[in-house]
């Protein structure tokens, strides 16, 4: 059963840092992972991926320069390192995860791909 647990959400003022972490288990295959966000009355918006097999990225350009996605294979981590945070960044984040079957994906496109494994979301408050 593939489980997300992320951490790291916290309060901090303009100009500073967070690193995000999402602990990922219950599969083994390589996988696309994601980090989408959210804030109320908008919709969820995804701003980061990774495939593990490559570790190849895809960023949002909200967050270009700024946002460093990273998966760490022998903890099955993925992590998100945000700095120059600015008040727009503040949001609901969330770890998404979609493992690759074994017969493996034509494409990996994990900027486009659907994603079925969620985690709980993790607060991110950014003040001026």
């Amino acid at each position: 059963q593939v489980q997300l647990v992320e951490s790291g959400g916290d309060s901090v003022q303009a100009g500073g840092s967070l690193r995000l972490s999402c602990a990922a288990s219950g599969y083994t295959t390589r996988a696309c992972m994601a980090w989408f966000r959210q804030v109320p009355g908008k919709e969820r918006e995804r701003i980061a991926t990774i495939y593990t097999g490559d570790a190849s990225t895809y960023y949002h350009d909200s967050i270009k320069g700024r946002f460093t996605v990273s998966h760490d294979d022998a903890k099955n981590e993925l992590s998100l390192q945000m700095n120059n945070l600015t008040p727009d960044d503040a949001a609901m984040y969330y770890c998404a995860a979609e493992p690759e079957p074994i017969s493996g994906w034509i494409t990996k496109m994990c900027f486009k791909r659907r994603y079925n494994f969620w985690g709980q979301g993790t607060q991110v408050t950014v003040s001026s």
